[in-house]
This record gives structure tokens, C-alpha cells and sequence, in this order.
């Protein structure tokens, strides 16, 4: 058991759960995550966003935007059987692959044609999981995309399910970025508290908490207490940026990334729109720096795929 901060791709290539969530622990707070979405052209052509993401310091990368039915990553070399493409993403980064899935409330189901919209392969539900668990993911985070109504009752609901398939398997991850399309969920009322209970009863290894500095009212003291809780509860903490702040200056992100560690995250969360499908890739390495310094993100960067 080791810290992650210390793992190469032959050492993370097979780690179970706990070990995983040891690792992550054992880092204390300089973990590192980038979502990526691969089911658009890539900004590098034919190398992919998460491939890119990793080139700068990521420790984990998070898919968004993929579909267990029909699976895509953009940029992975040809002939790749669809099946395999976790996989193979995890052979050429080598680093733990995690993807999102979406719990729509159906009281808040919201029909659109947006970049978005929903698919039944990126829903929450425990046959989704399981397939992502035997194509090679080791992640999953249940959040929601903008618009799609996604609820923190029904991240709850199928959070539980997951649970029961895959729970001991598989890190599971709740809580939400944004409002999700949900107004009444958004601003300081996003998460609270009883949000954080019910997801660490039904089973969440992981809550998700927007970054200080990203959702109206989320201040530091107020992310604190929530990350505060969190702990008490026995669960882990991941401060996310997922309000397209990821594209801002870097002198931004380094305050979002101090302020999340004065916070107490155990994980560091960059989102995937700094332009469309990844962070701006000087904010990934901006934030490796402000969380752990140039001998870590060096590390990460330069430590080969082979060893």
C-alpha cells in the first residue's frame, strides 16, 4: 500500500478499491483529477484530451460524455475494439480512468438537442456500472450535466443500486458540480449537509463538493464545513471546478487550488470546457504546482508509462 503520489502505471494497471482509496488518502490532499470528454475531436487531432490532461500533471482521469452502448474516445489509435477503449486509454496514460454517469430525476427530465443532452449509456444505473467496471474503470462519480435534471435525491436513489452491484469494486463518487438543471438545486442550496448523509448512507465513498469560488455562496469556510462533515461521516472529499472556470487566467486557478486545500479536499477535481473537452492544459499543470509543487507534477509528468 502505497501513497498514489508514488504509484507508476504497473502499480495503479490493477488496483482494487481499498488500495485505491489508501492511496488517495495516504496523499493527503495533492491529488489530482481531470475530466475529459472524448467523444469529440480532440484539441491535438489524434491525441486524446485525456492523454493531454495526463501530459501535465493529472493523477486520474475522468471521462464525461461516455457511453457505455457506444463507446468513444477520439484520438486512441485505429482499430481499437470499442469494448477495449478504457482499457487502452489506461495503457497509454497510465493512470486510474474514472467516468461520470448521470442520476436524472424523472420529476426534472428535461428533453433538449444540446451538446449535452442525455443518453441511456451515460445513465446512472447499476448495469452501466458494471460494464464500466469490467471495461477497465475503476471510478465512477454520479453527477449530472447542465440541463439534464439531475437531483441529489436521485444521485441517492441510484447511488444505492450501484452500491449493490459494484460497491465493492468500483469508487463511487456523488454530488454535483452545478445546478444541473435543477434552479432549486444551484447556488448555496447545491449541497447540503443531509445531501452529504443520505450520500454516504446509500454508499458514496467520495463526496463531490463545487470548489470555493465556483457557485455563488460556496465560500471557503462554507466548503470547509461541508468537506468537515463529510469526514465525520467516514467518506473522502473532492473539490471540483465545474462552471467552466477551468479556461480562466492562472492566477485563478491557483486560488481556487489553495483555497480547496485550505478547504481540507482529499482530491482535486478540473473540469472539461476550458475550451470544449478538456482544461485549459497550463491550468492542470498551474494546479498541480499550487497543491503539491514542481517535484510532484514533475514527477507525475515525467515518470514513464513502462515502469
Amino acid at each position: 500500500m502505497k501513497r498514489y503520489l508514488d504509484c507508476s502505471a504497473s502499480e495503479l494497471a490493477n488496483i482494487e478499491k481499498d488500495d485505491l482509496i489508501y492511496a488517495i488518502r495516504a496523499s493527503e490532499g495533492r491529488i489530482l483529477v481531470s475530466e475529459c470528454i472524448g467523444a469529440i475531436p480532440p484539441l491535438l487531432n489524434n491525441i486524446t484530451n485525456a492523454e493531454l490532461a495526463a501530459s501535465q500533471g493529472a493523477d486520474i482521469l475522468l471521462l464525461n460524455l461516455f457511453d457505455v452502448s457506444a463507446p468513444v474516445i477520439n484520438g486512441l489509435p485505429a482499430g481499437i475494439d470499442p469494448q477495449e477503449t478504457l482499457r487502452e486509454l489506461q495503457r497509454l496514460t497510465g493512470r486510474v480512468i474514472g467516468v461520470n454517469l448521470e442520476a436524472v430525476d424523472p420529476a426534472h427530465a428535461s428533453q433538449h438537442d444540446e451538446f449535452w443532452q442525455m443518453t441511456p449509456g451515460r445513465a446512472a444505473t447499476a448495469d452501466n456500472a458494471r460494464k464500466l467496471y469490467e471495461m477497465g474503470a475503476r471510478i465512477v462519480v454520479l453527477t449530472g450535466n447542465p440541463n439534464n435534471g439531475v437531483s441529489n435525491q436521485a444521485i441517492a436513489e441510484s447511488l444505492n443500486l450501484i452500491r449493490a452491484e459494484v460497491g465493492d469494486k468500483l469508487v463511487l463518487i456523488t454530488g454535483k458540480m452545478h445546478g444541473a438543471g435543477i434552479v432549486r438545486e444551484s447556488g448555496s442550496a447545491l449541497l447540503t449537509e443531509q445531501d452529504i448523509a443520505l450520500f454516504v448512507d446509500n454508499g458514496a465513498d467520495v463526496v463531490l463538493v463545487p470548489a470555493p469560488g465556483t457557485i455563488p455562496g460556496m465560500t471557503v469556510e462554507r466548503v470547509a464545513a461541508l468537506i468537515d462533515f463529510t469526514h465525520q461521516r467516514g467518506a473522502l472529499a473532492m473539490t471540483a471546478i465545474g462552471t467552466s472556470q477551468e479556461g480562466a487566467d492562472r492566477e485563478t486557478i491557483r486560488q481556487m487550488a489553495l483555497m480547496s486545500k485550505m478547504a481540507g479536499a482529499d482530491i482535486h477535481h478540473i473540469g472539461d470546457t476550458g475550451y470544449a473537452g478538456l482544461a485549459l492544459p497550463e491550468n492542470i499543470f498551474t494546479y498541480s504546482v499550487a497543491i503539491r509543487g514542481v517535484r510532484h507534477t514533475y514527477s507525475r509528468m515525467a515518470r514513464s508509462i513502462n515502469r
